[in-house]
């Protein structure tokens, strides 16, 4: 989670103070950060705001996940107003009172998870949290709140608004799985649930509703939806995985139900694991994943050496003369979760056990 950093934005010296509690709070919270403040105000760990804020501010804006503004909240609407796309790209903006007594959620709330990181921010420096997206005030799980959840894609970001107007209007809602999609009902609300097998079924019923979701891995030919409906599309989710040879099968499991809680995702969005070859053998890993109920595949350690990508870790010496390749959990996450692939979690070790989480299109 944000793994691109939050910039901390403070103007005044009284700000400042407040910014520094701010960073305490995040990395408390494990959360990349960087304080800025104009040189006058500066201390050490605060780097140099040497430019106006709208310039800075357009320098920014793309390469951080968050930017938490300590200032009236004016000034920083004004500083990012011209740099707007959509609720799906946009990055997180909060602003914080310079007393640190209010944090409030400005933009990208569900999306950009700027709702989360007010609530987890008011609890850290002791301040109120400030939420008025209209389905959190109603205690609704809007849509872009639902596909952050459960890992996925918006096909349709058109239809959002409509949609999640028929929300908090208390209008009635249906959420259509098609196929084989797996996602954990329990995590949804407060649509009504429905499984059907085809597309066209699945239409048929969203156009029965007042609005609604369909999550497919097929096509959706949206001109026959007559209802507001967002088309959702699971991401694959494939959870890499390393051992040494004496762990057992418990160690592995614990070791993959710790990884997915880091990242709050739930094992049924999982699509399957993925390891080396050499592991073929293993009982532990195995019946791990029997256990788990999720399929596993072996690649052989000529992919993994061969495999390039900007997110892996640094190569491991030991590994490599072990096995022949510097690492395992992380280019088989990667490998197997296929096109545009990403690691939303970096190696982890548990009792002897390496585990990645990648997410792919």
């Amino acid at each position: 989670m944000f793994e691109k950093g939050i910039a901390v934005i403070a103007i005044t010296r009284r700000g400042v103070e407040t910014a520094l509690k701010i960073k305490a709070a995040l990395d408390t919270l494990g959360f990349p950060c960087k304080v800025f403040a104009p040189e006058k105000y500066r201390q050490t760990g605060i780097f140099s705001l040497d430019k106006k804020l709208d310039e800075f501010v357009k320098e920014i804006y793309r390469k951080v996940d968050a930017i938490i503004a300590v200032m009236a909240a004016g000034i920083i609407i004004r500083a990012v107003a011209s740099h707007l796309e959509s609720k799906l790209v946009d990055p997180a903006v909060l602003c914080v009172d310079v007393s640190g007594r209010f944090v409030i959620s400005l933009l990208s709330g569900h999306y950009g998870r700027a709702n989360e990181l007010a609530r987890l921010l008011a609890e850290g420096i002791d301040a109120v949290p400030v939420i008025t997206t209209a389905s959190d005030v109603m205690g609704k799980q809007s849509i872009e709140e639902l596909a952050l959840t459960l890992h996925l894609s918006i096909e349709n970001p058109e239809s959002l608004v409509a949609v999640n107007s028929a929300l908090v209007n208390d209008g009635r809602l249906v959420l259509v799985l098609v196929g084989d999609v797996k996602i954990p009902e329990s995590s949804i609300f407060p649509y009504e649930i429905k499984k059907v097998d085809t597309v066209e079924k699945a239409i048929e019923l969203v156009n029965s509703y007042d609005a609604g979701a369909i999550i497919t891995r097929e096509n959706v030919p949206k001109a026959h939806l007559t209802k507001p409906a967002t088309v959702l599309r699971p991401r694959m989710v494939v959870v890499g995985l390393g051992a040494r040879q004496n762990v057992s099968e418990s160690e592995v499991i614990d070791a993959v139900k710790y990884a997915l809680a880091r990242v709050d995702i739930p094992l049924k969005r999982v699509d399957r694991l993925a390891t080396v070859s050499i592991k073929k053998d293993s009982p532990a890993i195995v019946n791990a994943a029997e256990k788990l109920g999720l399929p596993i595949t072996f690649l052989e350690v000529e992919v993994l050496r061969a495999f390039k990508h900007e997110d892996l870790s640094p190569d491991s010496p030991v590994v490599e003369q072990n096995i022949g390749v510097g690492g395992v959990c992380e280019r088989a996450a990667l490998i197997e979760a296929g096109a545009k692939a990403k690691l939303i979690l970096k190696k982890i070790k548990l009792n002897g056990v390496t585990v990645a989480i990648a997410e792919g299109e």
